[in-house]
């Protein structure tokens, strides 16, 4: 069993295959936590929570005289504002009278077969016998408020998933200002915060530091996930690396405004709480009204960064992404963007094309311009009517061209934003985020569409199927340029506005899943301004996402490392850009571009008719060696056998066949030096009493992963290799 429930004592145990989390509904009502680490024997392990009379940590009416019961200390699996407990909270209510206090005591329990799902939000999914929910009630008798926590045990995935239900059962209304869906507290331990901060063109760097005293968070406020941070954090021993030591990883289904903070205590315990940013963030609840928190995917390793990271790689690529391609081969894509801008016709699209489908390339993805008066960022956005003057043809016209080739055919869309100058903008100001009274501020020249609103996300539909309708498109890229601010719901009352952001969202969900549904065959790529809405929430609607704007290969050595920890290399999208680089004016050797981008989904983002033959021939080579590896890197375990973060001489990292069967080890050279002393490298994933070729030359697999595997020496910058491992 994966739940295991002690009435006597009303503890609840929850074990994966090498985890164990229990918590235990005290003689008081209280929710405490016990235990989240490696599987044992399931005992109470409530003998480990410490109660001594703390100063000025109060006590809650039924402890009577005992001054050492405190919820100010003691470890809570949900907490609550204004009873006593004076560290984050997970859930802020206010009522009607404008008290905000809040009693949470234990009611009852539900173990139910499956997996749960979330009304109008992304989640896990399993098939009936792979996973077990547990739903605890929480009750505040003096409101009638009840809060559901609802726990999805997948025990051969190794994760716990969690949710967070409100509900209202009272007469009065109440006003949730905070609803965490995840609380943790660790009584013990000395952790490492470990996140993933960045900017537009440099997404995902890690940062590592110890937590101390006080609050440290990271979070977005943005309307998106962001480029800034990454609703991603861990928890992690001070010593733990790759291969060793106990981390903790907790990933938010959720692509807007996210907050995640750990705060160290008076006595030394760490709480971390994830869920929706509470800043500008209001949800109202009438009698017998809820509200679902989105989901959060936890996973425990006592093993070190890897084993947490290939855990999250399958149940984000199985269990998560949904539809046809989640598990299918991607076509290799040329997208036309760094070749022509906006500055295209039909014609030069089909030159570029047909240079293309000469070398192999699948499929042909025609970026933004092709529609309004779209020519460059200032105007057009709204309108989406095929510009058949600039096409010089129908879009069905160009999409059969493009198959005629024998190449899929896609293209570009950003539904969720609208410039001025625009038909749309002129009809309906009001469908744009703007403040009565103001003016707004613009990103990117443009303004955001109220995604909350129904009647603005029913009409950019009926416009994107009246072309998707009449065109046999492949593939869509879904894009997002800019933050959101002046964030205003037109017909939404005033004690509504701290609604939109999280509406917003729900909005953009049922958009994409309805998108989806319709067009089951098309293949929906995620972008925002690259990788600014890289998240487990988008990744349910969308197989793949825009890594970054960034397509230097040496900087996404980086972007791709952090994004490794919690996303598959599945669901990158990664291409060999033009050299030198548009961005950084580096010059990288057409090879080594490829290998990067190979550890993604793969394609191109150039002009193919500028390439000299001698490249044209090398992609074909590209895509060849990429479909023969494609099995290996897209369902293989990954593995990063360097810190693209330190500053080494080398980049290293490695896919791997669960049965150690075939690996691929890629490596770039990322500073070449003179005199080099030689670098080896250990490998991973591989059995140590078989024999391996390596390119060709016989290795014992216990050799080449506690000898490792002597590198090539670098004779120039940025050269790259692939190192083909398999079993004899």
């Amino acid at each position: 069993m994966t739940i295991v429930f002690e009435k006597e004592n009303r503890l609840f145990t929850l074990c994966t295959r090498n985890s164990m989390y229990q918590m235990k509904a005290d003689d008081k009502g209280i929710l405490l936590h016990t235990y989240y680490g490696k599987k044992t024997e399931v005992f109470d392990y409530s003998y480990l929570i410490q109660r001594r009379d703390h100063g000025f940590s109060g006590n809650p009416e039924e402890a009577g005289n005992d001054r050492t019961y405190s919820t100010d200390t003691l470890p809570q699996e949900y907490s609550s504002f204004g009873s006593g407990d004076y560290r984050e909270s997970a859930l802020d209510i206010r009522y009607d009278h404008g008290a905000r206090t809040l009693g949470l005591r234990y009611e009852g329990y539900e173990i139910l077969k499956g997996k749960y799902s979330i009304p109008g939000l992304p989640a896990m999914y399993t098939e009936e016998n792979e996973a077990e929910t547990l739903v605890i009630t929480l009750r505040d008798d003096v409101q009638d408020v009840r809060v559901k926590l609802y726990y999805g045990v997948i025990e051969e995935l190794d994760i716990i998933t969690r949710t967070v239900c409100v509900e209202n059962h009272g007469k009065a209304q109440v006003q949730l200002e905070r609803v965490m869906s995840l609380c943790l507290d660790q009584p013990y331990g000395d952790w490492d915060w470990m996140t993933f901060y960045g900017k537009h063109e440099m997404e995902r760097q890690l940062s590592r530091t110890p937590i101390h005293h006080g609050v440290q968070s990271v979070g977005s406020l943005r309307g998106a996930s962001s480029h800034q941070y990454n609703p991603f954090v861990m928890l992690a021993d001070k010593n733990a690396t790759e291969t060793s030591g106990e981390c903790y990883g907790f990933s938010l289904l959720y692509s807007g405004n996210f907050l995640a903070a750990a705060e160290k205590d008076q006595f030394d315990q760490t709480r971390l709480i994830m869920g929706i940013h509470p800043e500008n963030f209001e949800f109202l609840l009438k009698e017998g009204e809820t509200f679902w928190a989105p989901e959060v995917m936890m996973v425990y390793s006592a093993d070190g960064f890897e084993k947490m990271s290939n855990c999250y790689h399958k149940a984000v690529r199985e269990h998560v992404c949904r539809g046809r391609f989640k598990l299918e081969r991607r076509p290799v894509l040329i997208n036309n963007w760094e070749g022509t801008y906006f500055d295209f016709t039909g014609d030069k699209l089909l030159e570029m094309a047909k240079e293309a489908a000469s070398c192999g390339v699948e499929l042909f993805v025609m970026d933004d311009g092709w529609f309004g008066k779209r020519d460059d960022d200032n105007s057009g956005l709204g309108d989406w009517q095929v510009n058949e003057k600039k096409l010089g043809c129908t879009l069905s016209e160009l999409a059969d061209r493009i198959h005629n080739l024998g190449m899929k055919f896609g293209i570009w869309y950003e539904p969720e934003c609208i410039s001025e100058d625009s038909d749309l903008y002129r009809a309906h100001p009001d469908w744009a985020f703007t403040v009565p009274g103001r003016r707004p501020t613009r990103g990117r020249n443009q303004l955001v569409l109220d995604f909350s609103r129904e009647d603005v996300r029913n009409h950019i539909f009926d416009e994107m199927t009246k072309v998707l309708d009449k065109a046999d498109v492949d593939y869509l890229k879904w894009d997002f340029n800019r933050s959101i601010s002046d964030i205003y719901c037109a017909v939404l009352p005033a004690e509504r506005q701290g609604e939109v952001p999280h509406r917003y969202v729900l909005g953009l969900y049922e958009f994409l899943d309805r998108l989806g549904k319709r067009y089951p065959d098309m293949l929906i790529e995620g972008c925002s301004g690259g990788g600014g809405r890289f998240d487990a929430g988008m990744l349910h609607y969308n197989s793949q996402i825009w890594c970054s704007d960034d397509t230097d290969a040496i900087e996404r050595l980086k972007i791709q490392y952090g994004t490794s920890f919690a996303y598959p290399v599945s669901a990158v999208g990664s291409h060999v850009s033009a050299c030198p680089n548009h961005q950084t004016g580096r010059i990288v050797p057409f090879e080594s571009r490829a290998t990067v981008a190979m550890a993604g989904t793969f394609g191109y983002e150039l002009d193919p008719a500028k390439l000299s033959e001698e490249e044209k021939q090398q992609i074909q080579e590209q895509i060849a060696e990429f479909k023969k590896y494609y099995d290996v890197i897209h369902f293989g375990n990954y593995y990063r056998l360097t810190n693209a973060m330190e500053e080494g001489p080398y980049a290293a990292w490695e896919f791997a066949k669960e049965d150690g069967s075939e690996a691929l080890v890629s490596v770039v050279a990322s500073r070449v030096r003179t005199n080099d002393p030689g670098v080896r490298i250990k490998l991973r994933g591989l059995k140590e009493n078989q024999m391996y070729l390596v390119n060709g030359v016989e290795y014992p697999g216990g050799a080449l992963m506690h000898g490792g595997l002597l590198l090539e020496e670098a004779k120039k910058e940025y050269q790259s290799w692939n190192y083909h491992i398999v079993m004899k």
